[in-house]
């Protein structure tokens, strides 16, 4: 069995910056953790923290977790991609997903239709730009470049700066099966939001498919799989559990249309599917902390390690055992010590 790794999951602020992120980062480096993350939805962005935190660190992985494609095109994440590398000498890994129709339309004022699609083109854009071998072009409906009218006097271009490395590590979000097959054939790593591994059936015969297209970029043997592994030290369980309901009510609740909300549907194929249903419903009929109540314990510690030191300790061993390369853990110093404790 391969070693699990541990990166610090940072996410994406609340109201304001985290006070005591500086500690984490320079704790998780001390104890040994391979990475250190951060995440964008509509707030704070993803690349001015980790650029910011990560100068005080000089081992660590440095990846997003995620970056919103719909956010910067594929030339300007490829630029800032390249920019970091060189920043960080050569240790950012850059993390990629499409959100929501909610965000993307509603924030960033783009098209949500085609995702996959969209997902392939960008990608494949952004390696264009790493590569730096010919100017950039796409003939994708997506990102067509130079830009099909307008002026008529776009030319295609390459970076001017010269890439550190030309295959800095891409992980793609995906949740739905489709999504999780196209990380497996396009990208080199997957991050699973709620990963559970009692309920990876699903989750290796995407992969599988992924794996065997024509082209595919990694096997499993070399695909890193960074999984979020909420923990939570509390000698009772339910108050354990507590402090996760609301952020699964968000998520199952209000992350999403009713219509269309991929972590919902996460839920549903792990058997949550009634629970899922009273949750959204509270949640889109303004009833917040009735929904995070009706989250139940059992899904908290599906995709949670939760309760008494021994309790996490015995259920880690599942993770351990899973398709999971990395665990991405948030929380106080003494949990990332705890951690590193048990799998370091």
């Amino acid at each position: 069995m391969a070693r699990l790794k541990l990166g610090l999951q940072l996410g994406y602020w609340g109201a304001g910056p985290p006070a005591d992120a500086p500690d984490l980062v320079a704790e998780a480096e001390r104890l040994g953790f391979d990475s250190v993350w951060t995440a964008e939805a509509y707030g704070s962005d993803a690349l001015t923290p980790l650029a910011w935190w990560g100068s005080r660190t000089t081992r660590v992985r440095l990846g997003t977790a995620l970056c919103q494609l719909s956010a910067r095109t594929p030339t300007a994440m490829g630029m800032a991609a390249l920019t970091l590398d060189h920043l960080c000498g050569g240790r950012l890994v850059l993390g990629l997903g499409v959100s929501g129709p909610q965000v993307v339309e509603g924030w960033y004022g783009q098209p949500f239709p085609k995702p996959l699609a969209r997902t392939r083109e960008y990608v494949s854009i952004v390696r264009q730009v790493l590569a730096r071998e010919s100017p950039v072009t796409n003939a994708g409906p997506h990102y067509p470049l130079p830009y099909p009218g307008g002026t008529g006097l776009g030319k295609p271009l390459k970076p001017i700066v010269h890439p550190l490395r030309i295959d800095i590590p891409i992980v793609l979000g995906a949740e739905g099966p489709k999504n999780v097959a196209l990380a497996a054939e396009i990208a080199d790593g997957w991050f699973p939001i709620f990963f559970s591994p009692d309920h990876m059936g699903e989750f290796s015969t995407a992969l599988a498919e992924g794996f065997a297209r024509p082209g595919a970029r990694r096997s499993s043997k070399d695909f890193e799989v960074i999984a979020f592994c909420p923990t939570v030290v509390d000698d009772d369980v339910e108050r354990a559990a507590d402090l996760y309901r609301p952020m699964l009510a968000l998520y199952i609740g209000g992350m999403g249309a009713k219509e269309m909300n991929f972590h919902f549907d996460v839920f549903v194929r792990m058997g949550f599917e009634a629970e899922a249903h009273k949750i959204q419903e509270l949640y889109l009929d303004g009833h917040k902390d009735e929904a995070a109540a009706a989250v139940p314990t059992s899904m908290v510690e599906k995709i949670a390690l939760i309760g008494p030191r021994p309790k996490i300790l015995d259920e880690l061993a599942a993770w351990q055992e899973s398709i999971a390369t990395t665990l991405l853990v948030a929380g106080s110093t003494d949990t990332l010590r705890m951690m590193a404790e048990f799998l370091l």
